[in-house]
């Protein structure tokens, strides 16, 4: 079940995030790491760089999905990345979040926890809808629970693309159109 979050709870979260990264940064200048503070710097600004990115997608629901994913209790950490566009469509909002906070449970109840394991997802705005690319890699103990999840039809406007588990990988291709 998806947590809900309030703005204290945003703040708080944000903020310990903040301190986390400004003390990486503290203690590699105070080791006369500058190369490596700058980096953390570039970092930061890369990563605020997609939040703006996601945030701009027109899908609250969705981008607070992914924004507070990794604050939550799940056995994956969550990195995503939005490509360059300035193409903008209306899309069903609910469907994609209700679908993807299912992947993320699924994903929680098929894999092995407290393991190095990760999902990439890539947003691509393309002519008619938008292109999401799902990657996980980790240590998978479920996989028939994983492919019985793909093989749910989320509806008309949503096409998904999967080869299924393979060593311990999964790809999963979403397509939603424009409304």
């Amino acid at each position: 079940m998806k947590k809900e979050w309030d703005t204290i709870e945003v703040l708080r979260h944000e903020r310990h995030d903040w301190m986390n990264k400004l003390q990486l940064i503290k203690g590699n200048l105070s080791l006369n790491k500058v190369d490596r503070a700058k980096e953390i710097i570039e970092e930061i600004i890369m990563e605020a760089r997609q939040d703006a990115k996601l945030s701009n997608l027109r899908l609250p629901q969705f981008a607070s999905t992914l924004l507070t994913c990794n604050w939550e209790s799940h056995h994956f950490q969550l990195e995503y990345e939005v490509m360059d566009s300035q193409i903008f469509h209306r899309l069903d909002d609910q469907l994609l979040t209700d679908w993807t906070e299912q992947l993320f449970e699924t994903l929680d109840s098929s894999i092995e926890p407290y393991q190095e394991n990760h999902l990439s997802v890539t947003i691509e705005p393309q002519e008619k809808g938008i292109g999401f690319f799902f990657d996980f890699s980790g240590i998978i103990k479920d996989k028939n629970r994983l492919e019985s999840f793909l093989d749910q039809k989320p509806g008309n406007m949503m096409k998904i693309i999967s080869d299924g588990v393979v060593e311990g990988e999964l790809t999963i291709e979403v397509f939603m159109e424009t409304l």
